[in-house]
C-alpha cells in the first residue's frame, strides 16, 4: 500500500513562516527580552577566536605563560555570561511555545465541533492531531526555536568576530558554508515528503486498528478474523515502508555537514602557511580556527539535526493540522445599509413542513412528515414516552440536525444553512447534560454576550434562580472547576448564560432535568416571561402545565395546541397528566388557567404568540 500524496508537494517550513513567527510578534515585549539576553549568550561565540588569539600572541608566543592563561580565564567567564544568558532565555522561550500549543488545541478543537455542527462528517483521526500531532509540533517548535535562534547568534558571533580578527579568512569560510546550508535545504524538501508519508501512515494505522477494536465483537461473530488481519497488515508493513524511505534520506545530511562544517576547516588549515605570511599572526590563525571549531561548526551540527529532526516534524504535523483544520473564512463586512425596523423584520417563527427524520439509512423513522408552526413568543412544551424523538426534534430546530427532506424555518431562514454565529444569534440551545468550562464563572455567563455588563449578568442569575450558586462559588469573579460541580449546577449556570444571550429562540431539552421540581418551575418561569420564544423538551409534566401550548408525539401521530385542546384530542396526554380513562368527558377534565394563557372560555384571548399547528401522518406500511 503507497501512502504517499504526492498531489501536495510539501515545502518544510518557509510556507508555514509566518504562523510560526505570529506567537513571537504577538508578544513584542517578550521577543524584545528574549533577544537581549541571546545577546548576552552570544558573548563566547563573539570573543572566543579574539582572546585565543590574544593568549597566544600576547602571551605563550610572547613567553608570558600567566598572561596568556589570563585571556584564557577570560573566555571561561565569557562561557559563564553565555550560560547565564540561555537560563534567562529558555523560560521566554517556553512562554512562547505554551500559548502556541494552546492556539493549536483550541483550532483542532473548534474545527472538530464546526464540522459537527455544520453536519459534516468528522475525521476519526482528530483525536490523534488533539493529542500526538499536536503535542509533537509543541515539542518540535521549541526545539527548532532554540536550534534556529542558537544557530543566528553562534554563526553571527562566530562571523562577526572573524571581521574584527581576520578579514581575509571569510573567502575561505563563507562560501563552503553557504554552499552546505543550500544542499540541506534542497535535501530538506524531500525528507519533509518522507516525514509526511510516515504521519500520514500513523493515522491509518491508528484508525484501522481503532475501527478493528470497535468492531471486535462482529468481527469475531462474522469469522472476518483474517480479512481485517489482512488489511491491518497492509497498513503496517505501508508504515514500515514510509520509515524505511525517510531513513535512507537520513545520512545525507552528514554530506551537508562536511561540507558546512568540516570544509570550511579544511581550507583554513591548507591555507594557513599563506595567510602567515600575509601577515597574519600565529594567534589570529588559531583564533579563526576556534571561530570555526568552536562556533560555525557545533552551530552547522545542531542545526541540521534540529530541521532534519524536530523541523521535519513540526513542518509536517503543522500542515496535517492546518489541512485538517483550515482558517475559518472571515465573518462578512457588516452591513452600511439602516437596520430594518421593528415591523419590517421578518417574525421569529418555527416552521416545519414535512420533515422526515432517521438516524441512518436503513433505521426507523423517528419523525415521518412532521408539519408544526410555532409563531413568534410562543410558549412550547414538548412531551411523550422516552426515545419519541423529542430531542431530535429539538436539534433539527436548531440546526444540529438535518432533515431527510422537506423544509425548516426559524425566523425565515434554514437553520442548518446559517453560520455559526447567525446560528447563535437566532437561537440558544440548552441540552440536559450543560456545558461548562474551566475558567472564569463571568466567561462561562457571557459566552454567548461577551458584551454583557455586570447588572446584567446578575439580573439573569437571579432570573433563573442562580444567585445563591454564584454567592457559594465566590461571585462573579469566581473560577469554576466542571468536575467539582454538580449536574444541577452546572444546568443552572447554562440557564443563566442562556437566558441571557440575545437569541429570540430559546430551546430547553431537558436542560433542568437535575434541578427540583421548585428550581426547574423558577427557570422555566423566567424564560417564559424573557421576550421571544420558549419551547421546552418536557422532563416532567408540570413544564406542559406551565406551558401555553403543548405538542404531544406519540409515534403516530403529532397533537398540538393549548393544555385543554390537547387533553381532549390525545389519550396519551391524558394518560400523562393521570386521566387513564378515554372516555373522560370534557368538563371533568382540569383547567390550566395561566397568565396570558387561553383558557377553556373559546372567548378567552389567544395566548402570546399565536397558536400552535402540528400534524403528522400515520405511520404508513
Amino acid at each position: 500500500m503507497n501512502v504517499r500524496t504526492p498531489r501536495d508537494p510539501l515545502l518544510p517550513l518557509f510556507p508555514l513562516f509566518p504562523l510560526l513567527v505570529a506567537p513571537l510578534r504577538a508578544r513584542p515585549g517578550l521577543l524584545l527580552r528574549l533577544i537581549l539576553w541571546s545577546l548576552v549568550e552570544a558573548v563566547p561565540a563573539l570573543l572566543a577566536g579574539h582572546l585565543v588569539a590574544r593568549a597566544v600572541d600576547h602571551g605563550f608566543a610572547a613567553g608570558h605563560p600567566l598572561r596568556g592563561l589570563g585571556w584564557l580565564a577570560l573566555m571561561g567567564l565569557g562561557v559563564f555570561a553565555g550560560a547565564w544568558g540561555t537560563r534567562q532565555a529558555y523560560p521566554l522561550l517556553a512562554r512562547v511555545v505554551e500559548p502556541f500549543r494552546d492556539d493549536l488545541v483550541r483550532r483542532v478543537a473548534a474545527g472538530a465541533l464546526h464540522q459537527a455542527v455544520a453536519g459534516q462528517p468528522v475525521d476519526a483521526s482528530g483525536v490523534s492531531r488533539l493529542t500526538l500531532q499536536v503535542e509533537m509540533v509543541r515539542e518540535a517548535y521549541a526545539g527548532v526555536l532554540m536550534v534556529v535562534r542558537g544557530f543566528l547568534l553562534t554563526v553571527g558571533g562566530a562571523l562577526l568576530g572573524m571581521v574584527f580578527l581576520a578579514p581575509s579568512v571569510l573567502p575561505l569560510v563563507l562560501p563552503p558554508l553557504l554552499a552546505g546550508l543550500g544542499l540541506f535545504l534542497a535535501l530538506l524538501r524531500r525528507m519533509a515528503g518522507a516525514q509526511r508519508d510516515v504521519i500520514v501512515a500513523d493515522e491509518r494505522v491508528a484508525e484501522a486498528a481503532g475501527a478493528a477494536c470497535a468492531a471486535a465483537r462482529d468481527i469475531t461473530a462474522c469469522g472476518a478474523e483474517d480479512g481485517v488481519r489482512d488489511r491491518l497488515a497492509e497498513r503496517i508493513d505501508a508504515q514500515a515502508a514510509a520509515a524505511r524511505r525517510l531513513a535512507v534520506l537520513m545520512p545525507a545530511r552528514v554530506l551537508c555537514l562536511a561540507v558546512a562544517g568540516w570544509l570550511p576547516l579544511l581550507l583554513l588549515l591548507v591555507a594557513a602557511p599563506g595567510l602567515r605570511s600575509g601577515g597574519l599572526t600565529t594567534g589570529a590563525v588559531l583564533g579563526a580556527a576556534t571561530y570555526v571549531t568552536g562556533g560555525l561548526q557545533p552551530a552547522v551540527r545542531s542545526l541540521i539535526q534540529g530541521l532534519g529532526g524536530s523541523g521535519l516534524r513540526l513542518a509536517v504535523a503543522l500542515r496535517r493540522i492546518l489541512e485538517a483544520h483550515p482558517l475559518p473564512a472571515p465573518p462578512p463586512a457588516p452591513s452600511t445599509r439602516p437596520r430594518a425596523s421593528a415591523s419590517a423584520r421578518p417574525a421569529h417563527d418555527v416552521v416545519l413542513t414535512a420533515v422526515p427524520f432517521a438516524y441512518g439509512a436503513h433505521a426507523a423513522p423517528v419523525l415521518r412528515d412532521l408539519d408544526l408552526t410555532v409563531p413568534e413568543g410562543a410558549h412550547l412544551a414538548v412531551v411523550g414516552p422516552s426515545g419519541i424523538g423529542k430531542s431530535t426534534l429539538a436539534g433539527l430546530i436548531c440546526g444540529t440536525l438535518r432533515p431527510d427532506r422537506g423544509r425548516i424555518l426559524v425566523a425565515g431562514r434554514p437553520p442548518a444553512a446559517l453560520s455559526p454565529a447567525d446560528r447563535s444569534a437566532v437561537r440558544v440551545l440548552v441540552p440536559q447534560e450543560a456545558y461548562v468550562f474551566s475558567g472564569g464563572l463571568m466567561e462561562n455567563l457571557c459566552l454567548l454576550r461577551p458584551d454583557a455588563g455586570e447588572d446584567e449578568v446578575t439580573a439573569a442569575v437571579a432570573a433563573v434562580g442562580a444567585a445563591p450558586l454564584v454567592t457559594r462559588l465566590g461571585g462573579l469573579g469566581a473560577q469554576v472547576d466542571p468536575a467539582a460541580l454538580s449536574s444541577g449546577e452546572r444546568q443552572q449556570i447554562a440557564l443563566a448564560r442562556a437566558y441571557l444571550s440575545p437569541a429570540p429562540l430559546v430551546v430547553l431539552d431537558e436542560a433542568t432535568c437535575h434541578l427540583d421540581p421548585a428550581a426547574e418551575a423558577r427557570a422555566e418561569e423566567a424564560f417564559a416571561r424573557r421576550p421571544g420564544s420558549l419551547v421546552v423538551i418536557a422532563h416532567r409534566i408540570s413544564s406542559a402545565l406551565r406551558a401555553r401550548h403543548v405538542l404531544v408525539l406519540d409515534g403516530e401521530r403529532a397533537v398540538g395546541g393549548a393544555h385543554h385542546e390537547v387533553l381532549r384530542r390525545s389519550p396519551l396526554y391524558r394518560d400523562l397528566v393521570g386521566h387513564w380513562s378515554d372516555e373522560a368527558p370534557p368538563e371533568a377534565l382540569p383547567e390550566t388557567p395561566r397568565d396570558g394563557a387561553a383558557g377553556d372560555d373559546p372567548g378567552a384571548p389567544a395566548a402570546r404568540g399565536g397558536t400552535v399547528r402540528a400534524t403528522l401522518p400515520r405511520s404508513r406500511s
